[in-house]
């Protein structure tokens, strides 16, 4: 299974904090005891060396969990430029977020959307995208005046056709 990957990773859980805490305290204490009774006792030597491995791994937990951020961050603000690029440059667009995906089928999924500008919630189907379609992606789409159109009640279920989802971004 896929992650999503309109959610952002986390960078810090509280394990990660309190064991980053709990090490850093062994290392001063380790390194005080060091300096002050020098390296007499061979406890204190499989001790450091144990902290030292340990803030080592927890070091290296930080540095790939912040590059895992900056790089869906970045994707993300690309994902998020090319909406607002097609939406300027296309003529009429509305942006819709899949509340959620509630069947999937070959040809396309059962979705639930939200119209962003217009804040309603509608059943939709939606054809099968090249990419997968997440809870939480908003979505560029033209409308289909046939379905959509001022004076109107809203559809029962609004269809998407591929060929209308210009780009999707994370919410």
């Amino acid at each position: 299974m896929d992650k999503n990957p309109v959610l952002e990773p986390k960078l810090a859980t509280p394990a990660l904090i309190l064991s980053s805490v709990a090490t850093l305290t062994c290392v001063i204490y380790l390194v005080g005891s060091v300096t002050v009774y020098g390296q007499s006792a061979m406890f204190r030597v499989l001790a450091i060396l144990a902290t030292v491995i340990l803030a080592a791994a927890l070091g290296a937990i930080w540095f790939a969990r912040a590059r895992r951020l900056r790089s869906w961050t970045a994707a993300a603000n690309e994902k998020r430029k090319r909406l607002s690029d097609l939406k300027r440059t296309r003529g009429t667009t509305t942006e819709v977020t899949v509340l959620s995906v509630d069947a999937l089928e070959p040809t396309g999924s059962w979705i639930t959307i939200n119209w962003n500008r217009f804040d309603h919630i509608q059943r939709a189907w939606l054809e099968a995208l090249n990419e997968p379609i997440w809870p939480g992606s908003v979505l560029l789409i033209s409308p289909d005046p046939i379905q959509v159109f001022p004076g109107a009640p809203w559809p029962a279920t609004y269809y998407i056709r591929a060929s209308d989802c210009l780009a999707w971004a994370p919410g």
